[in-house]
């Protein structure tokens, strides 16, 4: 296993990126390897590309975008070729925030030129993921689940069942955040989070290793106390979402 990747269950990786400490996952069957998030310049998904090639000796075939933040989303073009998944919606997100992405890299600490190029060749899905969409990497199948709107408006997770003995795994995006309080900008829809996280915990269940966006990985306690914490936080019941 090449320096600083983790696994999680046979096949299954993830890497933490320095910066932002965003996680890049990937999923390796025997027709290929889904990525899932892509670092946050070109440069990052090159080297990320590189990587997971070395690692599984075979191709990176498909790519998952967690959500259309500029940490997930801007080194997508660095994998030339694959297959692009996210959920509805996030295209359009894309194609008409260009400047706010660039902009939200910057006053965060991205290199301007480097955003502005990666802006500039920005991937947009191909595939849009209204309910849940599976995808074959030959001998496995990894489920993508559109769990939103929460952090986003396109909050996309992404199962991989467990193997033999093994435990399913389920990557978050930043649904699930455990190197600090859970980020809701101006793009975030609060009152539905709450509502999201019990749908991710449906989705795993008690015994999955959940991956936040940011942080190490955690089990379904810490997700069940997380979605209670932004419950108490913004005013709603993790039951019953309100109308916003």
């Amino acid at each position: 296993m090449e320096a600083g990747w983790e696994e999680l269950a046979p096949g299954v990786v993830r890497h933490r990126m320095p910066g932002w400490d965003e996680t890049v996952g990937a999923v390796a069957g025997s027709a290929g390897v889904l990525v899932v998030d892509t670092g946050a310049s070109l440069r990052e998904g090159a080297w990320l590309r590189r990587q997971l090639e070395g690692i599984f000796g075979r191709p990176v075939t498909h790519m998952a975008l967690t959500h259309p933040h500029f940490d997930h989303v801007l080194g997508a073009a660095a994998f030339a070729g694959v297959e692009v998944y996210g959920a509805v919606g996030i295209d359009t997100c894309l194609a008409r925030s260009r400047d706010e992405l660039r902009e939200d890299a910057v006053r965060h600490g991205a290199d301007r030129e480097e955003t502005a190029q990666a802006v500039d060749v920005l991937v947009r899905p191909h595939h849009r993921v209204v309910g849940e969409l599976t995808v074959s990497l030959g001998d496995r199948e990894v489920l993508l689940a559109n769990v939103g709107p929460a952090h986003t408006a396109h909050d996309l997770a992404v199962l991989v069942p467990a193997g033999s003995g093994g435990r399913d795994v389920v990557f978050c995006g930043d649904l699930v955040e455990e190197s600090g309080e859970p980020q809701a900008g101006p793009d975030a829809h609060p009152l539905h989070w709450p509502a999201a996280l019990d749908r991710l915990l449906a989705l795993g269940g008690e015994d999955a290793v959940y991956v936040p966006g940011h942080g190490a990985v955690v089990d379904a306690a810490f997700v069940r106390a997380q979605r209670d914490a932004l419950a108490r936080r913004f005013g709603v019941s993790p039951r019953e979402p309100r109308t916003e």
